[in-house]
């Protein structure tokens, strides 16, 4: 009884796709090897990249280089048009203004920054309950209350701060900073549980369920289990709340009367303006400079939290 045995393919394997590699058992493994990048091709890409990165560098570094150098420039170079041998003319003469005792500046900057990060923590506490809820907790109506939060932030709250401040002066809460706080985390909780929702939706169930199991309480979980996952999305709750509130400027000279609970643009708007009407535009540029120095130092601290906290949601875990 003879048998045949096949004939092998007499076709030259395709090395340039595949190679064999033997592991430290002497068993082969294949690797498909991906398509080789032609090192012109990747010196273009580079040098498109740093040319993008180069301008957007300068778009948005020129102006505030520009910025800082005109606060400590004299009033006189400031008010002309630049001139090569006055320009570099820098001095302390703006700042020395601005900090002085008769400015007031320095109380604005510490109601700003009480009632800026009294916000920015308000709101990532409440936005991460509310997001918690809208994410785990399935009730009749779940989506329309939610829909309904994203809907308010179409509103400007120009356009309701009339009743906002009826409401709060029904509550002896005008002339507080606890009810400009109040007044801040409402409006910029609707983003806040926008993120925080997306946040909880991006991470399994099943990680809570081991919990459970375990006999860890929903507090617990949340507190201890999820919040290195959470901390990107509250990052970016309150980095927004907190420039928000820090920059805002209507709502402040609305709910506020007194100086002494000024916070820093309203403080800056009494500040620039001198004798007989005349605008200090030394006095101005210098306070906004200070201004700037906390939004810039907290974005830069968090911005790889913010990134990741916009971005979740996109991916489902």
């Amino acid at each position: 009884m003879s048998t045949t045995t096949p004939r092998a393919s007499l076709a030259a394997p395709d090395l340039s796709t595949r190679t064999l590699t033997t592991d430290g058992g002497g068993r082969r493994r294949r690797h498909h090897q991906g398509s080789v990048q032609h090192p012109r091709d990747t010196a273009v890409k580079r040098t498109l990249y740093a040319i993008a990165g180069i301008g957007s560098a300068l778009v948005f570094g020129v102006p505030l280089v520009w910025s800082i150098l005109r606060a400590f420039q004299p009033e006189a170079v400031i008010t002309q048009a630049p001139d090569p041998a006055t320009f570099f003319q820098l001095g302390w003469q703006n700042f020395s203004a601005v900090f002085s005792s008769s400015s007031h500046l320095l109380t604005g900057v510490l109601n700003s920054v009480i009632v800026s990060v009294s916000t920015a923590v308000l709101t990532a506490v409440i936005a991460t309950m509310a997001g918690y809820g809208f994410a785990r907790f399935r009730f009749g109506g779940s989506g329309l209350v939610f829909g309904l939060v994203l809907l308010t932030m179409m509103v400007p709250f120009q356009a309701i701060l009339t009743p906002l401040y009826l409401e709060l002066n029904a509550m002896k809460l005008t002339n507080s900073l606890l009810g400009l706080v109040l007044f801040y985390t409402t409006v910029n909780l609707p983003f806040g549980v926008f993120v925080m929702r997306n946040a909880f939706e991006s991470i399994p169930t099943e990680l809570e369920d081991s919990a459970f199991v375990d006999g860890a309480s929903r507090f617990r979980v949340v507190v201890s289990v999820l919040r290195p996952l959470l901390l990107p999305g509250a990052a970016t709750a309150a980095l927004y709340a907190f420039l928000a509130s820090w920059t805002e400027f209507l709502g402040a000279l609305t709910f506020l009367t007194k100086d002494s609970l000024y916070t820093l643009p309203v403080a800056l708007l009494n500040l620039q303006t001198g004798a007989y009407g005349q605008v200090s535009y030394g006095n101005l540029v210098a306070g906004s400079v200070v201004a700037m120095i906390p939004c810039i130092a907290l974005y830069v601290g968090l911005q790889r939290f913010y990134v990741a906290g916009l971005s979740s949601g996109a991916l489902k875990g």
